[in-house]
């Protein structure tokens, strides 16, 4: 148990029953697209922690009142450019309170009065609004280009002594005139999923990547806020009404199109609609050979800047014309590797490093190909140790930022490998610099949060894993490692809501590749912590019919026969793994409490023994780049 003097910030959204009543699964499409755009986003920016999550709130704890302050100023303004348009109803607004005094904190919760302050200061704010304790004005002070309003002495509930409570004015301040003046000359956009229409759903990775591609470059555009990939691709083989879908993103604007390859010739359609009368202000079709594909989206994204009179930086400019690749071939391979990638099966991984070769064959100078072989090899290592050394990935990743130094994914990469090198502040360095490029890049947040585990850092990796989950709606992996961090949290209600969350995803991916056993052996873990214990069995044989020999799913299931109380079936597995485990491994046996009833068994105590001897005599972690160490990722993925 720790003593500290910390910043809270308490916030939740007004009117959260009476939203919820008039449209539940609407409320909570909103609610979870604004934390993860933004919320998440300006804590993450701004250093915090999210140490509660509440059905319609949260509480977060910073160690600089300062950043406490400027967080929550930003996530009022930016929810106040959100709701333009949006009719009073139907907004979500949030009010916010933030105190600086002692916390305890233990097992990564905190408590104590200067948490309790902080919610009822939070529940004096005004939608949309602020209320703060006069320690965070005396702290703040003129630091801020915000105005603090005095709003007298507050007998708060259950708080002995009266707090001398403020309001924040966000619109004082020159910082905020600049702030307001930049929301009214920015417009929001989304651009939906590219419709297939090659009637073949293997092509789907193209009209995928196209889409993602068209998000990148607008998004270089400072006057544009541009709907993110993870939260548009939530509308992809949906009918969907403009008009609706602009109101649930609070945008202005929307782009559609469709695509369609026939051999060497491509066919993109798209127009572009102001959703507050329904005109189409511009649409085009282009039918070009595939090697104008790059100059296709140029055109469009010049297209859209131009219907919107957007005036372009020099850079702006300069980065929309960029191409990623300069060989087209190159880039269909490396679009089919990301897809392949995502169903993070061995075989499947394999298949996508191929497809990433293939595009570094054909064009040595793409960077986002050998960022992508970097991040396989990494994933192959948790199946197959001995067949990538972390040399190579180091030497992959280390390639893309030679030819792209500001890449989130090579930086991401050279993490992970840096991580499982032992390099542990390099590894940090990596994640923070790739999230920094690209707070929504999905391979940052997930990986962070595994190093994070690792390290028994739940309350960190809690915050990653929830950012990766939200990022990607078809990850069942992220919603598994949270169910295991808020059971080693013993917050028993979040784990519920995230095993819940994690079978529905699984349930979805088994469907859709009956062949891959990553979604049966999660899917049986999340039901063993569910109670329901014949299904968790019936799904562990499932995993073990599909693929006796993946060394992943006997781990995931050890885990299952562990929380069913089934111990010896769980040693017999445990056993099992011990001859092809990594210290590597081992560290995430150490703190997954997946296995705390066998920890104390005798069988448990001899395996630690023996790989403790092992890592003793035959080191298997190297601290030199130059490893061909024998250790794997996380064998729980």
């Amino acid at each position: 148990m720790e003593r500290r003097l910390s910043a809270i910030l308490a916030a939740d959204v007004v009117g959260y029953s009476r939203l919820m009543g008039i449209d539940e699964s609407g409320t909570l499409q909103a609610l979870n697209r604004h934390r993860c755009e933004l919320i998440d986003v300006r804590i993450s920016d701004y250093k915090g922690r999210t140490f509660k999550l509440t059905g319609d709130g949260m509480f977060v704890e910073f160690q600089s009142v300062v950043n406490a302050v400027a967080c929550a100023v930003e996530i009022q303004r930016n929810m106040a450019a959100r709701n333009e348009g949006v009719p009073k109803e139907q907004r979500i607004e949030f009010r916010i309170g933030i105190n600086l005094g002692d916390v305890v904190v233990q097992d990564g919760d905190v408590f104590g009065d200067g948490v309790n302050v902080a919610a009822r200061l939070e529940k004096l704010a005004q939608p949309g609004g602020i209320c703060v304790s006069g320690s965070v004005r005396d702290q703040v002070g003129t630091r801020l280009n915000v105005g603090f309003d005095l709003q007298g002495e507050h007998a708060l509930k259950n708080i002995k002594q009266p707090v001398q409570v403020y309001t924040i004015d966000i619109t004082k301040g020159s910082g905020s005139s600049r702030s307001a003046t930049q929301r009214r000359n920015t417009c929001f956009i989304a651009v939906l999923p590219f419709t297939n229409m090659s009637g073949d759903t293997e092509q789907d990775y193209f009209s995928d990547g196209i889409t993602e591609d068209i998000i990148t470059d607008l998004s270089k555009v400072s006057s544009l806020h541009v709907v993110p990939r993870h939260t548009v691709f939530t509308y992809k083989g949906t009918s969907v009404r403009i008009k609706q879908v602009a109101q649930e993103l609070g945008v202005r604007y929307v782009l559609e199109g469709s695509v369609r390859m026939a051999g060497t010739r491509v066919r993109i359609s798209s127009h572009l609609i102001d959703t507050t009368n329904g005109d189409h202000l511009w649409a085009d079709r282009y039918d070009r050979n595939l090697t104008d594909i790059f100059a296709i989206q140029d055109e469009i994204a010049n297209s859209i800047v131009g219907q919107l009179k957007i005036r372009l930086l020099p850079e702006e400019r300069k980065a929309i014309a960029e191409e990623p690749t300069a060989n087209v071939e190159a880039y269909t391979y490396y679009l089919r590797g990301r897809q392949l990638s995502h169903t993070w099966t061995k075989s499947y991984l394999v298949l996508a490093r191929r497809m990433f070769e293939k595009a570094v064959e054909l064009d040595p100078e793409y960077g986002r190909a050998y960022a992508g072989i970097a991040d396989c090899d990494a994933a192959i290592r948790d199946w197959d140790p001995d067949q990538v050394s972390v040399e190579q990935i180091l030497k992959a990743s280390a390639r893309a930022l030679e030819l792209n130094p500001d890449l989130a994914e090579a930086h991401a990469s050279h993490g992970l490998a840096l991580h499982q090198n032992g390099e542990e502040q390099q590894a940090i360095e990596s994640f923070e610099r790739a999230l920094a490029l690209d707070p929504n890049l999905y391979e940052a947040n997930f990986h962070y949060g595994r190093f994070f585990f690792m390290r028994g850092d739940y309350a960190n990796s809690v915050h990653y894993f929830t950012r990766a989950a939200h990022i990607r709606t078809d990850d069942y992996v992220s919603p598994i490692h949270l169910m295991s961090a808020y059971r080693s949290l013993g917050r028993a209600a979040d784990t519920e809501n995230w095993a819940k969350l994690g079978l529905l995803r699984a349930e979805r991916a088994l469907n859709l590749n009956p062949e891959n056993s990553g979604p049966a052996h999660r899917g049986a873990l999340a039901l063993a912590h569910l109670g329901d214990a014949g299904r968790a069995r019936n799904w562990a044989a499932r995993a073990i019919a599909i693929d006796p020999d993946d060394i992943v799913a006997q781990y995931n299931l050890a885990c299952v026969y562990s929380v069913l109380g089934d111990v010896d079936e769980a040693m017999v597995l445990l056993e099992r793994l011990l001859v092809r485990s990594s210290i590597y491994h081992i560290k995430w046996f150490d703190n997954d409490s997946d296995l705390d009833n066998v920890r104390t068994h005798p069988r448990f105590i001899r395996l630690r023994e023996i790989a403790q001897q092992e890592e003793a005599d035959h080191p298997r972690i190297s601290k030199n780049t130059d490893s061909t160490a024998d250790d794997s990722g996380t064998p729980a993925l």
